[in-house]
């Protein structure tokens, strides 16, 4: 069942004499539970879209809608209380509150949304042992690795149980044993959660984590690929074939 259906999305910046058009028309649909990789050149437009996708930014003309609500067509306000229920969102830098602990930091949602205290904490001790970071509940982001930031943010984007975690480039800052935990956890919690991904990568390893995998390229949709029952390995030399084809997956900003 989709969860999210983009239609025809444009996004164009500047203006008539100086235009340029990053999204050329772009149809995406995500089913509920799939796991899903955007990848694609430098300057292809995948940031743009999950950017768009995730309501941070608005598009050209075109429709979105998450579970069958259109985003597009929202007032800011509306906009706001619809992310607070329905989005999480994995940045590359954290985005932690360097004065709040990991505790705290990881229960903003709930307390946005008025939670009460025995839910909320019911929800925190089981996500943080999932997670692998319960230990270090109490101390503050200047005082946790890159992978425990990393955890912990992802431990906020998912409290609140939103219908779709977006994921900006989650590993980009991280060694590649924390980016392996990271990515193992997000990959659990997908599978026993039922939570639905949508991931901004460079990195084929990080894409072989999941279901299936979106290549963008010159604001288009050039192709995909879906796991299947392939192994992950299997998997990662598929992408790295379209890689090859698309002349190398660089980071995007």
């Amino acid at each position: 069942m989709a969860i999210l259906e983009a239609a025809k999305i444009h996004k164009i910046y500047g203006n008539k004499f100086n235009k340029q058009e990053v999204l050329k028309g772009i149809d995406v649909t995500i089913d509920k539970g799939e796991f899903v990789s955007i990848m694609g050149p430098s300057g292809s437009g995948k940031t743009t879209l999950l950017n768009v996708l995730s309501s941070i930014d608005r598009v050209s003309s075109g429709m979105i809608t998450i579970k069958n609500y259109d985003i597009t067509a929202m007032k800011e306000k509306k906009l706001a209380e619809f992310r607070k229920h329905h989005l999480g969102f994995i940045f590359q830098e954290y985005n932690l509150l360097d004065t709040l602990t990991a505790k705290e930091n990881i229960l903003l949602p709930l307390s946005i949304a008025n939670t009460s205290k025995k839910d909320a904490l019911q929800q925190f001790d089981g996500l943080a042992k999932e997670l692998g970071i319960y230990d270090v509940k109490d101390k503050y982001p200047s005082e946790l690795s890159g992978g425990q930031k990393q955890r912990t943010s992802a431990a906020r984007a998912f409290i609140h149980k939103p219908s779709i975690i977006f994921a900006d480039e989650p590993t980009g800052a991280l060694d590649s044993k924390s980016a392996s935990d990271l990515l193992n956890k997000l990959s659990e919690l997908n599978k026993n959660r039922f939570a639905t991904v949508v991931m901004v990568t460079h990195d084929m390893t990080a894409a072989s984590f999941s279901n299936r995998v979106m290549f963008i390229q010159d604001g288009q949709l050039y192709t995909q690929l879906t796991k299947g029952e392939q192994t992950r390995q299997e998997f990662y030399k598929d992408i790295l074939k379209t890689q090859s084809i698309l002349g190398g997956v660089q980071d995007e900003r």
